[in-house]
């Protein structure tokens, strides 16, 4: 299982958005992400970069 961290703008500790992210879902300029654990977040925004392998999103947040 390959589990993710997404951050805002750049990979920086300051600009984590949300860890442990297990799917990422797109509809419209909306992004959701939903952890291991089952927590929720969305935000307004588009996907900049998705290193898989490495764990990292990084996304454009308006």
């Amino acid at each position: 299982m390959c589990l993710s961290t997404v951050y805002r703008n750049e990979k920086e500790d300051s600009n984590i958005l949300c860890r442990f992210v297990a799917t990422i879902t797109a509809e419209g300029d909306k992004l959701t992400f939903v952890d291991v654990m089952g927590e929720v977040t969305t935000i307004a925004g588009r996907l900049v970069q998705a290193d898989l392998t490495a764990g990292t999103v990084i996304v454009a947040a308006e």
